[in-house]
């Protein structure tokens, strides 16, 4: 099984900045993307940042410039660096990743999700 570990969040002020890291571990052969997307209701999920194996990024218009994500050096591991937050960056941040797991079956999965509240 591959499973995300997700750490960070909390209760900042606006104008602060805040860093997530995600992690996937298991039995995986290879990782071609990862991300992270904001939760809303009904289990919809919005694309916050996200990146995949070749290093192309890709961002919401809406953090753009603000926020950046990029790879750790642990594998298969990922950071969201969050600058100048705002009240309404506030939400659910929920890991992505996609890949093979060691049997090359393939894998598409989330995170339980960290809780971002940007106080003004």
């Amino acid at each position: 099984q591959v499973h995300l570990v997700e750490s960070g969040g909390g209760s900042v002020q606006a104008g602060t900045s805040m860093r997530l890291s995600c992690t996937a571990t298991g039995t995986i052969f290879r990782v071609y993307g990862m991300g992270w997307y904001r939760r809303s209701p009904g289990d919809k999920r919005d694309l916050v940042a996200k990146i995949d194996d070749g290093g192309l990024t890709d961002y919401s218009d809406s953090v753009w410039g603000r926020f950046t994500i990029s790879p750790g050096n642990a594998n298969n591991t990922v950071f969201l660096q969050m600058n100048d937050l705002r009240p309404e960056d506030t939400a659910v941040y929920v890991c992505w990743a996609e890949g093979y797991d060691s049997d090359l079956a393939p894998f598409n999965i989330w995170g339980q999700g960290a809780q971002v509240t940007v106080s003004s």
